[in-house]
């Protein structure tokens, strides 16, 4: 099946003075693509037409899929597991137990000693399972909340209300997760301070471990993006997020990346993403970005979008694959760890690329100039103003 892939590859030029010794952490991400309605904002792969009679085949094909990539991994064992979508909820614990089961023969792990995130609606229908998601191993549960406020959520396309997620996350609590995750968004047409506020008040009132609080950008590929709605005046748009961070501050959350924020429980998952570690992902139009130590170089590829093309016997799950180049890695590295609020050792960006941090210095004096970063001769910082003005920061390692 490898052999027939549609291949874009690009030989990485190695630098002559580090390589690549050791190969970083390995998280799994495993992608369901289907949703009950489109949401008009969304530009993820996520289709409808979902039935349980999909349930198998899927499955099926997910465990081809990782079985035809697991030579790329080089005997390595995943820390961390993602379920995402889509809704990965609408799949029953049954189904998903089966995925769980053969990932742990596969690997040889104990599902135990690892953190595995599921996706899920607030939804009644979603809610009913949550017992069953916990009694299999899943370990952390991320809700989609958006909005406890009904007309905003009609205005996202969501199916369920305020009240409805609010009971959903208590229905996670009984159900026995101890690590859940609130999706919120801010920042959504004729929005106002309090009324974001009161969103963040009442999620912290269910006593999350994580909040994810990320503002609504419109996306190509979206009905927002073709019909905008009006969206706030980025000076009401600060004020938005100087009171929610000081919300948040009064009931010990702080940020660890840009928008996601916690008390003590960091996603280990998305951690390894911005701290640029190896990623394998399954099923429909899933990303991987995996080190090669043999070869001395870090590959991307991707898998078949559509849902149909993904399930078809006769094409390779793989759609299009890369080598990084040199002359790429410094961006894509920093396109990750900028994102963050700890500092960033030059040490980490030497490992995980296999280049030295002095190819960063005119980009760095730059930022610094700017009051975007701060430097030593060991790590990096990204300012205040330069998690304000992110984009502008990261186009300067391009």
């Amino acid at each position: 099946m490898v052999a027939a892939l549609a291949t874009i590859s690009i030989l990485i030029h190695k630098s002559p003075l580090t390589v690549l010794l050791i190969a970083p952490p390995l998280s799994l991400y495993i992608h369901l693509p289907w949703c009950i309605r489109k949401c008009p904002y969304c530009d993820f792969n996520s289709h409808t037409g979902f039935t349980q009679d999909l349930e198998a085949d899927y499955i099926h094909a997910l465990l081809a899929d990782l079985n035809t990539d697991l030579p790329r991994l080089q005997g390595r064992k995943p820390q961390t597991i993602f379920l995402g979508g889509g809704t990965p909820s609408l799949f029953s614990a049954k189904a998903l137990n089966q995925l769980l089961q053969a990932i742990a023969r596969l690997f040889d792990l104990s599902l135990d000693d690892v953190e595995i995130t599921l996706e899920a609606n607030p939804g009644t229908f979603e809610q009913a399972k949550f017992a069953d998601f916990r009694a299999i191993g899943i370990n952390r549960l991320s809700v989609g909340v958006q909005s406890f406020q009904d007309n905003r959520l009609t205005t996202l396309g969501r199916i369920h209300n305020g009240s409805t997620a609010y009971h959903a996350l208590e229905q996670a609590q009984q159900a026995g997760f101890t690590d859940i995750n609130v999706d919120l968004m801010y920042g959504l047409s004729e929005q106002t301070v309090a009324e974001a506020m009161n969103d963040l008040t009442t999620a912290l009132k269910t006593q999350p471990t994580h909040l994810s609080w990320y503002q609504l950008t419109l996306e190509p590929n979206t009905v927002f993006y073709k019909r905008p709605p009006p969206l706030p005046h980025e000076d009401h748009l600060l004020a938005i997020e100087e009171h929610g961070k000081a919300l948040l501050a009064d009931h010990g959350f702080h940020p660890y990346e840009i928008s996601a924020y916690t008390q003590s429980h960091p996603c280990q998952h998305n951690l390894n993403y911005w701290l640029f570690g190896d990623y394998l992902g399954i099923g429909a139009g899933s990303h991987s970005k995996i080190t090669d130590l043999d070869q001395q170089q870090i590959n991307r590829w991707h898998k078949r979008k559509q849902p149909k093309e993904y399930l078809s016997r006769d094409k390779p799950f793989i759609a299009q694959q890369q080598t990084i180049t040199t002359e790429q890695l410094s961006f894509e590295f920093m396109l990750n760890a900028l994102r963050l609020y700890q500092p960033i050792p030059f040490a980490l960006f030497e490992s995980r690329t296999g280049l030295t941090h002095h190819q960063l210095q005119a980009p760095l004096t730059l930022a610094r100039q700017k009051s975007l970063v701060q430097f030593d001769a060991t790590q990096l910082t990204v300012t205040p103003l330069g998690h304000r003005y992110l984009n502008n920061l990261i186009e300067l390692f391009l």
